[in-house]
């Protein structure tokens, strides 16, 4: 098949954060700050994803500005001719710093969010943090750059759907991320406690849409659905290595940013391995790309080139396999799998992320 350039890299810096999430989608095995790339490392992996073809660079972690070289870093993605997007928290943000970060050619920043309250963010967080959302969104807007706010929804934070929408609106929000759990990392080792009820999502629906009607032209709202109750699988990075890549922190290279879940999948290093030759011909991305590798019912289904047979990390965490159909599908034949899940009780207790 033709293998067309990657458009965006996701750059994780590091694993290290402020805040300890109970659904962080990073693995479980955090990345140790001794085994984290140097800079001259992520100067080289900038300035080869920019050959490759690489037009926006995300620069995310954990939390990026906790890495003292993100200026430079910054710098020279900008220099490069890449939009540069700051994925963060917040924490750690002062207008100094993002004047700073803006002069040197930063174009965006996408902050989290994990609750409408005080009181119930800093809880979800494990730590203090939702004041300082606060600050870090009015920094953001006073400096004239576009501001996305990401939430990650769950059981534990439905119930305030239009207040985070609200919060955004308040925050001068451009883009509003309304994410539902993906179960991968420390995300699936709270899937009993995080996964929300049918009656939420039902109740989420009108609530997102009178929003996206009533805020069109002012405020874009993406909602990403809770994929374990539908009947189709989401697009995942439109196909396997087909448009992103991402980096992590230590320098493997991944089709996605969960694939590190798969253990049968034999990963590359930027250490060692030049990013094209990664990008065209290393296992880790030719595998699952296009459809040659799928098996019925997804390799004659009239919705392969939609849905690209779902998610292969969410696969394999599932069955074992990650060549089999997502679960999540209704045409699958392990669907009973995901079924079992949802049939389970809920927990109380979250293991929040170390």
């Amino acid at each position: 098949m033709d293998v067309t350039p990657p458009l965006g890299l996701l750059a994780e810096l590091t694993h290290r954060c402020p805040l300890h999430c109970p659904y962080c989608s990073n693995p479980v095995e955090l990345t140790a700050r001794a085994a984290e790339l140097s800079t001259a490392d992520w100067l080289s992996v900038l300035s080869q994803a920019r050959e490759l073809g690489v037009l926006q660079v995300h620069l995310s972690g954990g939390e990026p500005l906790l890495r003292p070289d993100l200026p430079e870093l910054v710098a020279h993605a900008s220099s490069l001719g890449c939009y540069v997007n700051l994925v963060t928290s917040g924490l750690g943000l002062t207008a100094d710093r993002l004047d700073d970060l803006v002069e040197r050619g930063l174009a965006h920043v996408q902050l989290s969010a994990q609750g409408a309250t005080r009181e119930r963010a800093d809880l979800l967080a494990g730590a203090k943090a939702h004041d300082r959302k606060i600050s870090a969104a009015e920094l953001v807007k006073a400096s004239g750059l576009p501001l996305s706010l990401n939430v990650v929804l769950h059981r534990r934070n439905h119930d305030q759907l239009a207040g985070i929408i609200e919060l955004a609106e308040r925050m001068g929000a451009d883009r509003l991320e309304l994410a539902n759990t993906q179960y991968y990392g420390w995300a699936l080792r709270n899937r009993a406690a995080l996964m929300p009820t049918r009656a939420q999502l039902d109740a989420a629906e009108p609530v997102v849409r009178a929003a996206v009607a009533r805020l069109r032209g002012t405020m874009e709202i993406v909602y990403v659905v809770a994929d374990y109750y539908e009947p189709y699988p989401k697009p995942c990075m439109y196909g396997w290595g087909a448009r992103q890549l991402t980096v992590a922190p230590d320098g493997t290279v991944l089709p996605c940013p969960a694939a590190s879940a798969i253990s049968t999948l034999s990963l590359s290093n930027v250490r060692d391995t030049p990013l094209a030759e990664i990008w065209y011909r290393s296992s880790s991305f030719t595998t699952y790309r296009g459809e040659e590798w799928m098996s019925e019912p997804c390799r004659t289904c009239d919705r392969r080139g939609l849905d690209f047979g779902g998610c292969r990390c969410q696969a394999f965490l599932l069955t074992g396999d990650a060549a089999a159909t997502d679960p999540v599908c209704s045409r699958s034949p392990q669907r009973g799998v995901v079924d079992l899940v949802l049939a389970q009780p809920p927990v109380t207790d979250l293991v929040m992320r170390r």
